[in-house]
């Protein structure tokens, strides 16, 4: 992402109320990662959508705003035998998240019942459920694609519809950097400049 297309983002989405709501957002996932007595942050996609990039730039945003938890748990539907320590956790662990622990529900498209499940065990718990969804439920053959019971379930939401002009990966750039700043540093418009510049300079060594 250079300048140009920075520019052209930010006249793009001034005035349309869009990067008010991933402020609001970032904030909330900020605000409950960090609060007294905050447990770790879990992060999960959907049986067909795993959130790397988005685990990926969590990561950084700990180390860059000294906010540790935001650095996530990744939780997967199969993790597969012999996998790292940290890449092995199933959702099962959203079952066992009580009080403290904050759930980050990623899901661009169709929802599972396995999942809806484990985030209403973790909701029961007292974790705070966020959901990044891609908007309104939509029909398949199977009956609604459960966007609209995780809605019901979640205690923050940011949805970006699938005719959305902004991407489902933009969203989630545009997130984890909110999210690596306080409250009054910085408001979303001016952060987009660190942000393009993050993305374009090396990447840095990961664990993901």
């Amino acid at each position: 992402m250079d300048a140009v297309r920075v520019s052209a983002l930010r006249e793009r989405l001034t005035g349309t109320g869009w990067l008010e709501a991933v402020g609001g957002f970032a904030g909330a996932l900020r605000r409950s990662v960090s609060r007294r007595g905050a447990g770790e942050l879990l992060l999960v996609g959907t049986e067909a959508y795993e959130p790397w990039h988005l685990a990926a730039h969590l990561d950084d945003e700990a180390a860059w705003s000294d906010v540790p938890r935001l650095a996530p748990t990744l939780v997967r539907y199969g993790p597969t035998a012999g996998a790292p320590a940290h890449l092995a956790h199933g959702l099962g662990r959203l079952s066992g998240a009580r009080r403290g622990a904050t759930v980050l529900v990623v899901a661009p498209r169709a929802v599972g019942a396995p999942l809806l499940e484990r985030v209403q065990d973790a909701r029961r718990g007292g974790a705070t459920v966020l959901a990044l969804d891609g908007g309104a439920a939509s029909a398949d053959p199977g009956g609604l694609d459960g966007l609209a019971d995780l809605r019901g379930l979640a205690h923050e939401r940011l949805a970006v519809g699938t005719g959305a002009e902004e991407p489902f990966d933009l969203a989630q750039h545009l997130v984890s950097a909110a999210a690596g700043q306080p409250p009054a540093r910085r408001p979303v418009l001016g952060r987009l400049a660190d942000l393009a510049a993050r993305l374009t300079a090396p990447p840095a060594i990961s664990r993901w």
